[in-house]
């Protein structure tokens, strides 16, 4: 075979790999993980909203379930297993709710290359002022609890101390 001929063969099996790439790619796509559905609500403390956090679902069960988290702004949240405010699965989860004001000043000051130090991130976590009782950080001693149906869920935690 001369430098002609190979040339069209090694084009063509070029082409054939790509095929088969985009192929697997077109099944790899999707979602596979199942219906969830949304889950939304509000989380006070002493009866205000509270100003920021974030929010846990943990399942009773981490056999059959899947953990779901959202962001807590201004009280309001709305949760995410896999995506942006996808939901959660069906089923009842352990509740814990985490929300600190943490001053980043000095991490921002000694940014480098656009990242902040691990140690610099580490000492602002530390000296971050907690925002509702340390109780409600962990689902185990939290004491919230909830049940996600098969339908849209407005679910509202109201901490107290």
């Amino acid at each position: 075979m001369n430098r002609i001929t190979r040339v069209p063969a090694l084009l063509g099996g070029l082409a054939l790999l790509g095929g088969l790439a985009l192929l697997l790619l077109a099944g790899c796509g999707g979602d596979t993980l199942g219906k969830r559905y949304s889950v939304y609500g509000t989380v006070t403390y002493n009866g205000e909203p509270v100003p920021h956090g974030n929010i846990f679902f943990v399942p009773d069960d981490p056999n059959v379930g899947r953990a779901a988290s959202g962001t807590i702004e201004d009280g309001d949240y709305q949760l995410s297993t896999a995506g942006d405010d996808d939901g959660a699965f069906p089923g009842s989860y352990k509740i814990r709710i985490v929300a600190l004001d943490v001053d980043n000043s000095q991490v921002v000051a000694k940014m480098q290359g656009g990242a902040g130090r691990q140690d610099d991130i580490i000492a602002a976590n530390k000296a971050a002022k907690p925002l509702i009782p340390a109780k409600y950080q962990l689902e185990t001693t939290s004491g919230l609890t909830a049940t996600v149906e098969e339908r849209s869920n407005e679910l509202d935690f109201a901490l107290t101390d």
